[in-house]
């Protein structure tokens, strides 16, 4: 079983309290999500192995004619038939084999695809200056994306959003997420402030803390 990334209660308590701290001197609204897979995947890492064992087929009746061996047909199929199921068997019932059979381009589209459902599920999209923020983070994927609303994006560029995203993957890969996240929010807080600054009315529109699905 793959080892995976958990958060004990004073970690969220101190994810919390970093983006209270963060928003208290700007207007914009930080919200973090951690998912521990942006899809199921079944379907997808079932077609490529599939395809895998249909390959592997093909270079076993390749290796077996090189080295003069025959086979009966039957046997050869049924040789590859057995593969294939045991390779779906293992990807339908076995989580952690799946993300093997799963290109990273796909898996970095769902995951996206997902961030996004999650910028709008949790209404980061309609505070009242459009300056919400979403720290995403996806376990299975090692993926990590920044979303920000339209006023941010007026005024802060794709490229600033690198580094916090790098912040995120290398705590995750250390398994120090806890601690990336509070770096990732500290982070997000400047650059909110610098552009952002609170005014004299200062509501909290999105509940603080880390919300993991």
């Amino acid at each position: 079983m793959v080892k995976t990334l958990k958060f004990s209660p004073d970690d969220r308590s101190r994810i919390a309290a970093a983006v209270h701290n963060a928003e208290s001197a700007t207007s914009g609204e930080i919200f973090a999500v951690f998912a521990r897979r942006s899809d199921g995947y079944r379907f997808v890492s079932g077609f490529f192995a599939l395809l895998l064992s249909l390959v592997l087929g093909l270079i076993l009746s390749a290796l077996l004619a090189v080295l003069g061996v025959a086979l009966p047909a039957f046997a050869v199929e049924g040789a590859q038939a057995i593969g294939a199921a045991a390779l779906l068997a293992a990807v339908w019932l076995w989580e952690d084999a799946r993300m093997l059979f799963v290109p990273k381009r796909i898996a970095a589209e769902r995951a996206h695809r997902q961030a996004l459902a999650q910028f709008l599920a949790h209404g980061i999209h309609i505070t009242a200056g459009r300056t919400g923020v979403l720290l995403y983070v996806s376990e299975a994927e090692h993926y990590a994306e920044v979303v920000a609303d339209a006023a941010i994006n007026e005024k802060v560029g794709e490229e600033t959003w690198s580094e916090i995203v790098t912040t995120l993957t290398e705590a995750a890969r250390e398994d120090r997420l806890a601690e990336g996240f509070v770096a990732a929010v500290e982070k997000t807080g400047v650059i909110l402030t610098r552009h952002f600054p609170a005014g004299e009315t200062n509501p909290n529109e999105i509940p603080d803390g880390i919300v993991e699905i």
